[in-house]
């Protein structure tokens, strides 16, 4: 039996620790000219009015790469910062959207979190969605960022904003020590952790949230995905069905939405997506957030999932419940429809 327990451990999967492949909606443009594009702009931001379409069309399609060389550009020309000329220029999301596509995507997700806890009250939902679906590398490269930016620590910040077991989970992803994919599967290593998490909620009256919190940290990706499948040979309820039943509030929110990105993130920005356009109108913090974080990683695969699992595209929900430039600038950055 050791025997066979050895040769089970020891069995590889196809994952070698590759990058996860892109699934851009935004490119590098063609026959770039930075100058050209400055100039561009620089004339709309001059146009009694302001020209918003020229602005939206060069910079929602150009890559974070070639938006920076347009802003050094700009600089070098107009003598000012693009960034303070479009918040001059423009106002409300279509301002918002178009100065977070001026940032690295990293500086971006930086501006985020900090937004999230600065004055009072705290922003939840996004501190919640930033932290949970972020991998170990793009995590640390934001705690690096945030500190030469806001010249305070990410970790610092979310524990003075968040407290008890809500704090304890984000500050444990926060920290960075998942485990880094590996091609051997690891399988009495998978059964311990599907135990541990079923003995530590569903099998116990009240929850041992600290052994939730260590695995859902600490283990890899594709291990948490074995796990949670072997879970279900212990409970009578799946991973996120026994989450429900085992927290509330934003423990649960924190627990589930690290489950689904887990298992797919992508499908749990499609509809992350899909309840920002639920309603009338729109949350377009929640959108705009989105779009610009995700279009030039991943967003064609969200588009992908959120017509399979709401029977409609995302480039039509965006005609139904945004409009003006703003709904123009979103429709670029995705891209087309389904």
């Amino acid at each position: 039996m050791a025997l066979v327990s050895e040769f089970l451990s020891q069995l590889t999967l196809s994952y070698g620790g590759e990058p996860d492949p892109k699934f851009p909606t935004v490119v590098p443009a063609r026959d770039f000219d930075p100058a050209q594009d400055a100039a561009r702009i620089d004339a709309a931001i001059k146009t009694k009015g302001v020209d918003e379409q020229t602005i939206v069309d060069v910079l929602t399609c150009r890559s974070w790469e070639q938006r920076k060389e347009i802003c050094f550009e700009y600089e070098r020309f107009a003598k000012k910062d693009l960034a303070v000329a479009l918040k001059a220029a423009l106002s409300g999301s279509l301002e918002a959207l178009m100065l977070g596509l001026l940032k690295s995507p990293t500086e971006y997700d930086a501006s985020e979190l900090m937004s999230s806890m600065k004055g009072l009250g705290t922003d939840e939902e996004t501190l919640i969605e930033m932290v949970c679906s972020r991998t170990n590398v793009e995590m640390a490269n934001i705690k690096k960022v945030y500190r030469d930016m806001f010249k305070r620590e990410l970790e610092k910040d979310v524990a003075g904003d968040t407290s008890g077991n809500f704090a304890k989970l984000l500050l444990a992803v926060v920290q960075t020590n998942r485990d880094e994919p590996t091609n051997v599967v690891d399988y009495e290593k998978i059964d311990q952790d599907a135990r541990a998490l079923y003995e530590a909620g569903v099998k116990i009256k009240g929850t041992d949230v600290v052994t939730w919190i260590t695995i859902m940290s600490q283990r890899s990706v594709p291990h948490l995905q074995k796990v949670f499948d072997r879970y279900k040979s212990y409970s009578p309820y799946d991973m996120k069905e026994s989450i429900q039943k085992e927290v509330k509030g934003d423990l649960e929110k924190s627990f589930l939405a690290l489950v689904e990105c887990f298992e797919n993130k992508q499908l749990y920005f499609a509809n992350r997506l899909f309840e920002a356009m639920k309603g009338k109108g729109a949350k377009e913090k929640v959108v705009t957030r989105i779009l610009v974080s995700r279009c030039e990683v991943d967003l064609m695969k969200i588009r992908t999932e959120f017509k399979r699992q709401h029977r409609k595209s995302l480039y039509q929900t965006i005609i139904e419940h945004t409009k003006g430039d703003y709904q123009r600038a979103l429709l670029s950055l995705c891209g087309g429809d389904d």
